[in-house]
């Protein structure tokens, strides 16, 4: 598929190289000069250092001649003026970023006056997990999510202490005929292997046959609740603040917001209703204090600073937070976030670029999908033939980190697999993928061209 990306920001560049690894044909298109140089020099792609809302610039690109075009440049506006005029120009699909509260209200009518296909909204789409993850404490429906005979279960290891300190290869004798795909661990998801080591207070995602998981179920879950969830701080008032604390509100959780720049409080003081805006520095520790920290039952820090995420999220713990929440964007601070016993982490960037993807897919491969904690991802595809994972065991395949191949429809049999296991034309296959891992996924599942 031939591809123009618009923008080569922190999101332009998670979604062009998720799409490289599904060997589409990518434009990257931005204004910054300095920028485009250094994306060239990493990347093998078509890069233009030009304003995508000059027509010229369309023209000479012959958008007409592309599949698709994504706009994620710093603006909304400057997203649907370039999506529009993609459009009308003859692009068959767009795509544009629409961050702002006051669009996202009216997104349907902008969607349609302006011939755009899909918008996408990081900060939206975190606080829905954020809040999910929150009220319903589980992040699959009833901790059970079921599609045509496969089901996948998720519950605390130490519902079962016999599962604590086994490798996840000894662990057949007690879940027989069922997979660990998935282990939640201090806030990060794992894809395990063989040799992974369960851990007391894992979190973990058994995938097996729907009469097996739901007997299991019966064994390891509480009834689904919704939990007694009355008072959460939320540290960082910009747009995934601003929607969390909605959801919560709505839902009739007391909230406290504490934001540093005074505009933005009054902002959200005028546009929320029953929520406590505070005008302050979250990463004193004096405010925490007078703010009751230790009373919240849950506390999320989505500033905009990495940084500042983590260290908030490591005094939250230390005030014994039940349930810690924070927004991290950097790859390269996975390992830390583990130490600091952080309940859940997300990446909008990772987030937005596999929403994209499955708009993409939607119409083709892909059956379903469904995020766990926003940071891993189960889908079910159709295999073809010529696929890169079919006619291969499982064993010969070239299967990236984070990604496990987790059950085949076949016919009206459904395999739970092993490394000795081949993918045939028209299985349905679920597979489990860290978001990070996507790209690389993308390469495996890619369709075969047509002769």
């Amino acid at each position: 598929m031939k591809v123009a990306v618009v923008g080569a920001g922190k999101l332009g560049m998670t979604i062009t190289e998720a799409l490289l690894g599904g060997d589409n044909e990518v434009t990257l298109i931005d204004k910054d000069e300095a920028l485009i140089q250094k994306v060239a020099s990493r990347l093998d792609i078509l890069t233009v250092t030009a304003n995508a809302k000059r027509i010229d610039i369309m023209k000479e690109l012959r958008i007409w001649d592309y599949d698709l075009l994504v706009s994620v440049v710093d603006e909304d506006e400057k997203n649907i003026v370039i999506c529009s005029f993609a459009k009308r120009l003859g692009c068959p699909r767009v795509i544009a970023r629409v961050r702002s509260p006051e669009h996202v209200e009216q997104i349907d009518f902008i969607k349609k006056v302006m011939n755009i296909d899909y918008i996408v909204n990081p900060d939206m789409a975190c606080a829905s997990e954020i809040y999910k993850y929150l009220v319903e404490k589980y992040t699959l429906t009833d901790g059970c999510y079921t599609a045509d005979g496969v089901s996948i279960l998720e519950f605390k290891v130490d519902k079962i202490p016999g599962l604590i300190g086994k490798e996840i290869r000894q662990t057949s004798r007690l879940l027989e005929n069922m997979l660990i795909g998935a282990i939640s661990r201090s806030g990060k998801i794992i894809v395990p292997n063989g040799h992974t080591v369960l851990e007391a207070g894992d979190t973990v995602y058994v995938i097996g046959l729907e009469r097996k998981i739901k007997d299991l179920a019966v064994e390891v879950h509480d009834k689904k609740r919704y939990t007694d969830l009355a008072r959460v701080m939320i540290a960082g008032g910009g747009k995934t603040g601003y929607y969390l604390a909605k959801k919560l509100s709505d839902f009739g959780v007391a909230v406290k917001i504490i934001e540093l720049d005074r505009a933005r409080c009054e902002y959200l003081t005028d546009r929320l209703n029953n929520v406590l805006v505070l005008h302050g520095d979250a990463t004193d520790p004096n405010l925490l204090q007078e703010e009751n920290l230790e009373e919240m039952d849950a506390f999320v820090a989505v500033t905009g600073f990495d940084e500042e995420n983590l260290l908030l999220s490591l005094l939250a713990k230390q005030h014994s937070i039940e349930d810690v929440v924070a927004k991290v964007s950097r790859k390269s601070y996975a390992a830390l976030i583990e130490t600091l016993g952080v309940n859940m982490t997300i990446n909008p960037m990772d987030m937005c670029a596999t929403n994209i993807l499955r708009f993409i897919q939607k119409s083709g491969i892909v059956i379903f999908s469904q995020l766990i904690q926003g940071q891993a991802e189960f889908t079910e595809i159709w295999a073809e033939k010529g696929m890169p994972i079919t006619d291969k065991t499982l064993m010969e395949l070239d299967i990236p980190e984070g990604v496990i191949i987790a059950a085949i429809h076949r016919n009206n049999e459904i395999i739970i697999p092993s490394g000795n296991t081949k993918i045939q034309d028209e299985d349905r296959v679920v597979i489990l993928s860290l978001l990070s891992s996507i790209p690389l996924l993308e390469g495996m599942i890619k369709q075969p061209k047509a002769h």
